[in-house]
């Protein structure tokens, strides 16, 4: 006996749970844009050299082989023949230029002001544009390390709650700015929060959710990305000014922060740090709202202390990153965070220069977003019926093929080239929701969020170097391409040494997690198969009904 059966006499999959998941979606709405925010509040309008008091730039400003003013150059001298010169305006060959000596003019018809047009992060300057995102993915980092380790300390709920108070402050903040310098630290902060919110809101899920409903819960709250990327889009679209954007995306987490409070601590975590007092008034009430009072009031002290003996007696020890190594989990220590790290290195090195494609920035957003729906729906379907692992390694493997292939493709063939980075795309958000759910599924309730958080730290690594792998592009224009390809190739075939996690248990101590690793020898077969389809069909008609 363990917790799970106690979750399933009062209601297991009840209004509570439903509820739960609702609060917890919305509030991934608001957040999970201010990953992909920069996009628009960082986005780099055309623009050339100003020019003052002048409206006609041909005689000042080279143009390139598009009949465009370049952007970092003008003439030394002005060179009036252009005017009355029948021949390209290209044709410059031997005339003298030099930077711009008045700063930019910056066309206004798609970004009315960006911190690029507000700062002047062009030319010499462009490279801060990456370093603020890789400024940003710091902050997720450092949250994902310190906030990983304090949620096992201090509990789930109370780290959820500073995390959205914090993301609020600091996201309103950002649109008040007065320089490069406070907007990233302020971005900073951003970052460290939006750790907490995901590390906490992932496990006060899965910790009230049966073990049949994991996966579509947690596709449920993945989703939640998604849907904030659609109306972001909307919204970018909307208002075109980066300040009152940022303050359009940070002040509805205020909102968020305070229903956060109705948020019961999990009676998991509770139960494991010599709460039971507590676990049982939260059991209790959560019998009430999935209707099972009669049921919850049976549950006493005694009853809960016998259904979690062993974990109880397990999590009396304190573990720590080292346990990760020095215990059966170094397998999973060692293979897991690769995935996640190449996920997010790919993912967000897609996402984060959406201006490279001919397309509307705001349309390539909002295609960006909804390839991710039946990318997703397919994903869920392989993890319940075909096991999480076997999903892992394909979203991993096809999309970095797609963008190798995409890198040789040749810059005349955008549409083909648009079509494989979106579906490659489509394929990285699908390995999210995968690797968050394999994740929280690999680790033992006691070392949990310490897993997680150290998983999340290397995924932070690789979302924190893929703006800067953008910058070799000036150097070897396949460089980033070839990267972001093979990186999760590589990543693929760590997931093989992993263990299946499908219709298992969710694992409360390390003896646990050894006990599914010494299980792992059994091949799948038809057998295996047809009981994973049964019990998945079951549970859906279960969820219908």
């Amino acid at each position: 006996m363990g917790f799970s059966d106690l979750l399933d006499s009062i209601g297991g999959l009840g209004r509570f749970q439903f509820i739960n998941i609702t609060l917890l979606f919305f509030a991934g709405v608001l957040v999970g844009s201010h990953q992909v925010l920069q996009n628009f509040t960082a986005a780099v309008p055309e623009h050339h050299c100003k020019i003052p008091n002048m409206t006609i730039v041909y005689p000042f400003i080279p143009h390139d082989q598009n009949n465009k003013p370049v952007s970092c150059l003008q003439f030394k001298e002005p060179q009036w023949h252009l005017i009355f010169s029948n021949s390209s305006l290209t044709n410059t060959t031997g005339l003298e230029t030099e930077t711009c000596r008045h700063g930019w003019t910056y066309k206004r018809q798609e970004f009315t002001e960006t911190i690029v047009s507000e700062w002047d992060l062009v030319c010499d300057m462009k490279h801060l544009r990456h370093t603020s995102q890789t400024i940003y993915m710091i902050g997720v980092l450092v949250g994902a390390i310190i906030l990983g380790s304090l949620s096992d300390k201090f509990g789930r709920r109370t780290l959820l709650i500073w995390s959205y108070l914090q993301l609020a402050v600091a996201g309103t903040s950002t649109a008040f700015s007065p320089s490069y310098s406070v907007y990233c630290f302020l971005r900073f902060l951003a970052g460290f929060a939006v750790s907490g919110v995901l590390l906490n809101s992932l496990s006060l899920n899965l910790e009230w959710i049966p073990i049949r409903s994991r996966t579509i819960f947690g596709a449920v709250f993945t989703a939640c990305f998604t849907l904030s990327q659609i109306v972001l889009a909307g919204t970018a679209f909307a208002i075109q000014d980066w300040r009152k954007l940022q303050i359009a995306q940070s002040v509805p987490i205020f909102v968020a922060f305070i229903y956060s409070w109705w948020f019961p601590e999990s009676a998991r975590w509770l139960a494991l740090n010599k709460k039971p007092d507590q676990a049982i008034q939260i059991i209790k009430k959560v019998s009430r709202i999935n209707g099972r009072a009669k049921e919850g009031e049976a549950i006493t002290a005694e009853v809960l202390l016998m259904h979690m003996q062993k974990e109880i007696q397990v999590s009396k020890k304190a573990y720590t990153v080292y346990d990760l190594f020095a215990t059966p989990l170094r397998r999973i220590f060692v293979c897991h965070p690769l995935p996640r790290c190449a996920t997010s290195f790919s993912y967000f090195g897609l996402i984060m220069d959406l201006q490279k494609f001919t397309l509307s920035v705001y349309l390539v957003q909002l295609i960006f977003a909804l390839i991710e729906i039946p990318c997703k729906t397919v994903s869920s379907l392989m993890m319940m019926f075909l096991g999480r692992r076997f999903t892992q390694k394909s979203v991993l493997m096809v999309p970095g093929c797609l963008v190798l292939v995409n890198t040789f493709l040749p810059n005349e063939l955008q549409t083909v080239r648009t079509t494989l980075a979106v579906i490659a795309k489509g394929l990285f958000a699908s390995c999210f929701k995968c690797v968050y759910m394999y994740t929280s599924e690999l680790y033992p309730t006691i070392i949990r969020q310490t897993g997680i958080g150290f998983a999340s730290t290397l995924a932070s690594v690789g979302s924190m170097t893929a703006p800067l792998v953008m910058m070799l592009e000036d150097y070897f224009s396949s460089l980033p391409g070839l990267t972001y390809g093979l990186f999760p190739i590589i990543a693929g075939c760590f997931v093989f040494f992993l263990p299946e996690t499908l219709n298992v248990p969710l694992p409360d101590t390390i003896d646990d997690v050894e006990a599914q690793q010494g299980s792992e020898t059994r091949p799948w077969g038809p057998t295996v198969a047809a009981g994973f389809c049964s019990n998945q069909l079951l549970f859906l008609i279960e969820l219908l009904s």
